[in-house]
């Protein structure tokens, strides 16, 4: 036989695959008859010598697990987007269900809080990046594409798909990353902050999207901190939605303002106002709240749209209110701090979370308090009377002046009907006088009990405040806390009582009601008259003496004097009296025997 067919035994070919398809040794029907083991007839054609140290043939199985290991980083799901579920944790990485025989895997950094929040069961959209040495798929939670050719990093391009590629070297002004061709990423793109660490990205396989393709000058510029954001703001989004309204949550506090404290919730920040983190007043955040400072907290209001979320820390207590009405009763007296001051009165916190207010009105019996800083200040710890509560509305009335004692309780036993009074003048109005009878309890003179000598318009006509005025009670009004007061009613009725009470050089008022030819006829009182007899040398006398019965030239003298100057001219005589003049005089004889008062003209 001819030696020019080659022994197949021994002949392999190389797939275009990369698999080394191994030839079978069958013998074929050509070299059957002239070779065969069986028979034991050696034949004529001479076999190769066998390779020494030839390694043995791989099996199927290895070569397949070999591909798989070269070809790892090829999506098997391509840019399909799946949905995984959690299955599992551990310190590093979330472990997730994607519908294949072996699981997906993540970075726990890819989720927020350091995937604190995420439990077996979430779902979320992932894509397929490759497979690992420990033969799960690696995921992404965003769509990603493996470029292979210009083509498909121009799709990627134009459709703002994210790409994987693998960081090759550290060059001016950013990076060079490998994504099926040389691609350029500025450090500003890379989201990191300073050389070091971007030499920690070379090698280092990252997800990126096209910035800038140029096919013709194969310029492709990527950047990676897009995606970042965007997997931030997606993340942010997540929380938003998984987050309902009362819902409790665990954040740090971040920064402060004037207003409220803001919380890091594990990605998106909440606001705590300041309003909301105690039932105490408090002014500033920073009286109770420390940077960093770890705080559960319940979810007030989500505004998704504004992104926004108001939160509750004083939520999570008891309401103080709700028991208020039980707590505190109208009549019960109570110890307070003073925590504001305000033009209409104080507020005084009972309690932390209750606070009470004593209007301005109800601080003093005694005088009339304009502000409340006039008798108090903030920090005073004062004692009050609750006057009223009303739950619904959160307010409690107290009373400052109550807690003293209330004056007009012993009133009516102090100043019965028909007693006499004394005190000063404290409030003149358009009515009446205001006297104070004692501490915290006034009367008033009304304008037509002040005098019965004749009709005034005004109390000031008469008295001033200050003034220390008699009167005698005629009503009293507990509930309206009304006294009625008059001073004409203790001028005397009788002569006696007038002789008893003055002496002689006192000055008083009286009124002309007679001029007889000795002199005039004065009423100092109901009942009561007196005569004030006329000098000689007064114009009054020198009309009686005269025939004509007038002295013209002594009346013509008085009055250029007192046109002239103001003020009688010297030894000029008082203006001369007529019937109806109210005048001040002068007592010179007081006799209680005749009961009879002589006058003299001031």
């Amino acid at each position: 036989m001819s030696n020019e067919n080659p022994p197949a035994s021994v002949s392999s070919v190389e797939s275009e695959s990369g698999f080394a398809t191994e030839i079978a040794a069958e013998p074929t029907a050509e070299i059957a008859p002239e070779y065969s083991v069986e028979a034991g007839v050696e034949s004529s054609v001479e076999l190769p010598a066998e390779a020494p140290d030839e390694p043995p043939a791989e099996s199927f199985a290895d070569m397949l697990a070999q591909f798989e290991h070269t070809h790892s980083h090829r999506a098997e799901g391509g840019d399909k987007r799946l949905e995984g579920i959690v299955v599992s944790l551990d310190a590093e990485s979330v472990y997730l269900d994607i519908g294949y025989k072996s699981e997906g895997i993540l970075p726990r950094s890819a989720f927020e809080n350091n995937a604190d929040a995420v439990a077996a069961g979430h779902k979320f959209p992932v894509s397929v990046k490759g497979r690992n040495a420990e033969r799960y798929y690696e995921l992404s939670r965003h769509k990603v594409v493996q470029p292979t050719d210009w083509s498909s990093l121009e799709e990627a391009f134009t459709q703002k798909t994210p790409v994987v590629g693998i960081v090759t070297a550290v060059v001016k002004g950013g990076l060079t990353v490998d994504v099926g061709v040389r691609a350029f990423m500025p450090a500003s793109r890379s989201g990191t902050r300073d050389a070091a660490e971007l030499e920690k990205l070379v090698g280092q396989e990252i997800t990126c999207r096209i910035t800038k393709l140029d096919v013709t000058d194969e310029d492709v510029v990527v950047d990676r901190r897009v995606i970042s954001e965007e997997l931030a703001r997606a993340q942010e989004q997540d929380r938003y939605s998984e987050m309902k309204e009362g819902d409790l949550v665990h954040g740090a506090v971040r920064s402060f303002a004037t207003y409220g404290a803001f919380v890091d919730l594990g990605g998106i920040d909440g606001l705590l106002h300041v309003s909301d983190i105690s039932w105490s007043r408090i002014n500033t955040p920073e009286d109770v709240l420390t940077i960093g400072q770890e705080l559960q907290l319940k979810v007030l209001k989500i505004d998704a749209e504004n992104r926004r979320v108001s939160l509750g820390l004083k939520q999570l207590e008891p309401e103080k209110w709700d028991f208020a009405a039980e707590k505190y009763k109208v009549g019960q007296r109570i110890t307070g701090t003073v925590t504001r001051l305000m033009d209409f009165g104080a507020f005084v916190e009972m309690e932390p979370g209750i606070e009470g207010l004593i209007h301005v009105s109800e601080m003093s019996w005694v005088k009339k308090i304009h502000k409340p800083s006039d008798i108090l200040k903030q920090g005073d710890t004062v004692e009050a009377v609750v006057l009223s509560v009303k739950q619904e509305e959160r307010r409690i009335a107290l009373g400052l002046k109550q807690a003293l004692g209330d004056p007009w309780i012993e009133a009516p036993k102090k100043f019965p009907v028909g007693s006499a009074i004394e005190g000063p003048v404290t409030r003149l109005m358009n009515f009446g006088a205001f006297v104070q009878l004692a501490e915290g309890v006034e009367g008033l003179v009304h304008v037509s009990e002040i005098t019965a000598e004749r009709r005034i318009n005004h109390p000031q006509d008469m008295l001033r405040v200050g003034q220390i005025v008699k009167a005698q009670v005629l009503a009293i009004d507990q509930e309206k806390r009304q006294i009625k007061l008059s001073m004409k009613q203790l001028v005397p009725t009788s002569i006696k009582e007038y002789l008893e009470e003055h002496n002689v050089n006192d000055v008083v008022s009286g009124r002309v009601v007679e001029q007889p030819a000795e002199g005039a006829i004065v009423e100092l009182g109901e009942g009561i008259r007196a005569t004030c007899r006329i000098a000689a040398n007064t114009p009054e006398a020198a009309k009686k003496e005269s025939p004509s019965g007038l002295d013209l030239s002594a009346l013509s003298s008085m009055l250029n004097a007192r046109w002239k100057g103001g003020a009688p001219a010297a030894g000029s005589q008082p203006e001369p009296l007529s019937v109806g003049q109210i005048r001040s005089f002068r007592i010179v004889k007081l006799d209680h025997e005749t009961e009879k008062i002589e006058l003299k003209l001031v």
